[in-house]
């Protein structure tokens, strides 16, 4: 098991690509904390399940999009396991609006989460690793939005660029400690974020065009890039973004 005795903390680990980390690690042999905004019910399953395997699991709430709820979340995973070796930011949202009618609270929710959210996660995350030393992981679920453009969707790919350069800016600062720090960037995943897409055959035909495999990518297909970027098979990748998308972030439909 290739994160046997580590400890994580998975944020938005109740649903989609989140969930399906914490359920890959657990069965790698990590303890892990299930972080949770409202899916109190999904994070237990989640804490649950990975307690059968015999790892211990704790379902944590905390909206990322508040500091002071993101400290007190690495605080609370810190006392159920008495270190952090891995933090997973995967909580993330998007919220569908042309740019000419986005409005500010609109804007603040999706920076919030996805940006100020994972910021400050790695943060405290980091504070903690290096004050107990040994390094560390952070891992960042980015986007393939961090590069491609998403017309409508104009705050996500904000919060996405920011994510890479926080990624590649921090991943210098804390290489001395010994943590190293990488971006995850899916591009179309199967998940409940894609609902929409999902049920509409139209839209699922059109996206399929426009992804070279020719199909949406599984979480559990992302969580796999997940425990390599965890495990010690990774410990001279950092400040780096790893592509999970089928190759649709070079799709090229030519003449």
């Amino acid at each position: 098991m290739r994160l046997e005795g580590k400890n994580a903390l998975i944020t938005g680990g109740s649903s989609g690509i989140g969930r399906s980390i914490a359920q890959v690690f657990g069965k790698e042999g990590a303890n892990v904390a299930v972080n949770y905004r409202r899916q109190a019910d999904e994070a237990n399953a989640v804490a649950t399940e990975l307690q059968k395997l015999g790892r211990k699991s704790v379902a944590l709430q905390a909206d990322v999009g508040n500091v002071a709820q993101v400290q007190q979340l690495v605080a609370q995973a810190v006392q159920a396991f008495g270190r952090l070796d891995i933090l997973v930011c995967s909580a993330g949202l998007e919220i569908r609006e042309p740019f000419l009618e986005v409005s500010e609270a609109h804007y603040d929710t999706v920076l919030d989460v996805n940006l100020k959210g994972t910021y400050f996660a790695c943060q405290a995350a980091a504070q903690q690793m290096v004050k107990q030393g040994g390094g560390g992981r952070l891992i960042n679920i980015s986007s393939i939005h961090e590069d491609v453009a998403f017309l409508n969707y104009s705050s996500y790919c904000c919060s996405k660029g920011g994510v890479r350069m926080f990624t590649r800016t921090v991943s210098e600062e804390l290489a001395p400690h010994g943590i190293t720090v990488t971006n995850i960037a899916p591009g179309a995943v199967a998940t409940p974020i894609n609902t929409r897409t999902l049920d509409d055959p139209h839209l699922l035909d059109s996206l399929k065009e426009l992804i070279p495999l020719g199909r949406l990518a599984t979480p559990e297909e992302v969580a796999a890039v997940a425990v390599f970027l965890a495990s010690d098979e990774s410990s001279y990748v950092t400040g780096c973004t790893y592509y999970v998308d089928g190759a649709m972030s070079r799709w090229n439909k030519g003449l």
